[in-house]
């Protein structure tokens, strides 16, 4: 069975036929790479290498506290109903922000800043406006500044959104993942309907520049019929962009999960469909698809960025600031340079001793060959615009892209007798089947890929 719609065809035999675990490509290499075999002096090394650059900063800061355990969540948290744990944290995470700042040049100016989690509103307003001042104190904050904050929306008020913003936050996000309170109770977030449409009142009253939800599918309970239910709600909150995303349903990765029974997951068909009635419900509400998992109105900056193809992913997903590297500070964060994946201790005391000792808490990392970062290039230009000028390629690396790809090449044209990609002489395109299965046409690129498929999400 084939379906058009605008942007993307769905077949549902060949979604089928790829639906394997393969890497998000948040980052090439996939974070799996990272070792610990890479030191915390390794990463002053490639600061120093980084200052050289003079890149702008990317700066994302990791609130790893939640009140109440979500049974889908694959993200590293502290739950705890003791917010007095926070406290140690903070103070922490502001000697972090030191010991960061204090390598990297005084005139490279930050672009963009987000904080997640967790929770970041799990913090009180006060300590909140602390690290602020200590961000700006320590970094040359742009003006314009992109600054963004993920909020609970069972754990915020007025007040506080108002203070957000006030302090400096400009974007903002929230998850409802589902409105049915089925699903709700079944994942153990409670969110009743009329308290959603409040914060979003709120956010929209303080004038916040973008907004964001998150939507996941393939929870327990769900069918077509709840969740278009939902996608309804959720288009008349009217966010600038939306964010569906498969539920991974890995209990042995992930042990809150075993709290979802595997018989109460939609089954593979009925996911299907759930995913196609979701691009066509947006698509039709002029929401563009922008890939992967993400949706975005015309006018929002990831729609205009694609259309500039200067769209890039980054450990965060998407983001419009292509230049840019990230350094992530907190517990678990990962910073990005151009030739240097690292991340943080995810364990607090961990993460704690190693400030204490006047390190950076960094527990393991990647150095990027020549090889590595010529096939993020690529990988991430067709996860971002669908497409690939190998004219781009050869020109930037000084290389005949069919001699040095030639075997990918190879591989790629038993996709384009299956309609995933279409292949010319100076290019590589993705066709509308092959939107949804993006990851499935990367991987063929990837030098690093894990034969231990359980690492994965399944691609659909």
């Amino acid at each position: 069975m084939v379906f058009q719609i605008p942007g993307v065809k769905f077949d549902f035999d060949i979604i089928k036929k790829y639906d394997t675990p393969v890497p998000r490509y948040t980052s090439y290499p996939p974070a799996t790479e990272l070792t610990e075999e890479f030191t915390e002096r390794d990463f002053q090394t490639a600061i120093a290498a980084s200052n050289q650059r003079k890149s702008p900063l990317s700066l994302y800061f990791h609130i790893p506290f939640c009140q109440s355990a979500c049974y889908f969540c694959g993200c590293n948290v502290v739950i705890s109903n003791n917010k007095n744990i926070a406290k140690p944290y903070v103070d922490y995470l502001v000697r972090d922000i030191q010991k960061t700042a204090s390598l990297i040049d005084a005139d490279r100016r930050v672009f963009q800043i987000h904080w997640g989690g967790g929770t970041p509103n799990y913090l009180s307003l006060e300590q909140v406006e602390h690290l602020w001042k200590n961000i700006t104190q320590n970094f040359d904050v742009s003006p314009t500044a992109e600054v963004s904050i993920e909020i609970n929306p069972r754990y915020i008020d007025k007040n506080y959104i108002f203070s957000l913003r006030e302090i400096g936050f400009n974007r903002i996000s929230f998850g409802i993942q589902d409105f049915n309170t089925q699903v709700q109770a079944a994942v153990n977030r409670i969110q009743p309907e009329e308290m959603l449409f409040d914060v979003m009142n709120s956010i929209q009253e303080a004038k916040f520049e973008s907004v964001n939800v998150d939507l996941i599918y393939g929870l327990p309970h769900q069918t077509v019929e709840t969740f278009q239910e939902t996608l309804r709600k959720t288009i008349a909150l009217n966010p600038d962009r939306i964010a569906v995303f498969n539920f991974a349903y890995v209990p042995w990765l992930k042990p809150v999960q075993q709290n979802i029974s595997l018989d109460a997951l939609p089954k593979a068909e009925e996911k299907l469909e759930i995913l196609k009635m979701t691009v066509e419900e947006l698509t039709n509400h002029q929401y563009l698809f922008i890939g992967m998992d993400h949706f975005a109105k015309p006018n929002d900056e990831l729609a205009v960025s694609q259309r500039d193809r200067t769209l890039k992913r980054n450990f965060q997903g998407y983001t419009t600031l292509a230049q840019a590297e990230l350094f992530g500070l907190g517990a678990t964060s990962i910073s990005m340079l151009e030739d240097t994946y690292t991340q943080n201790y995810k364990q607090l005391k961990d993460y704690y001793q190693a400030i204490d000792r006047g390190l950076l808490p960094t527990s393991r990392g990647i150095r990027l060959t020549q090889d590595d970062i010529l096939r993020r290039e690529i990988i991430m230009s067709i996860m971002c615009h669908f497409q690939l000028y190998k004219q781009d390629i050869e020109h930037k690396y000084h290389l005949n892209f069919d001699e040095y790809f030639a075997p990918e090449l190879e591989e790629l044209k038993r996709l384009e007798e299956d309609g995933l990609v279409r292949l010319s002489k100076n290019h590589i395109s993705v066709t509308e089947i092959g939107r949804l299965l993006v990851r499935n046409i990367v991987v063929l690129f990837d030098t690093h890929v894990k034969k231990q498929e359980q690492r994965f999400s399944r691609a659909i």
